[in-house]
């Protein structure tokens, strides 16, 4: 997965594990697509701190992901649905699958 793919998937599942600052920062970084020093000055710490701040917050979000699985499960199921869909040929089904995949 492409890096900012797979930060904003694991921000998505786990984001509100963060405290309030973290997430603030990492939207930033992540969302917003703001430069070190952007965030410091926004913020008022120093460019090495945000930096320190967003890597810590990737290692906590891919140590929930790694006890608790739950981007990769959405993965698999959503994966597996499109292959539903695909491969109907019943346009209920078919519906069904975009309307399960849209909620995802």
């Amino acid at each position: 997965m492409e890096k900012l793919v797979e930060q904003g998937l694991l921000y998505d599942f786990y984001g509100e594990l963060l405290t309030k600052h973290q997430r603030e920062i990492y939207e930033d970084a992540v969302y917003q697509d703001m430069s070190l020093s952007e965030i410091a000055e926004e913020h008022g710490i120093s460019r090495q701190g945000v930096h320190d701040l967003i890597k810590r917050c990737d290692k906590l979000l891919l140590g929930y992901e790694e006890r608790l699985h739950l981007v990769e499960r959405f993965s698999r199921i959503k994966e597996k649905i499109e292959q539903i869909e695909s491969q109907t040929t019943q346009e209920e089904i078919r519906e069904l699958a975009t309307k399960i995949l849209e909620e995802l």
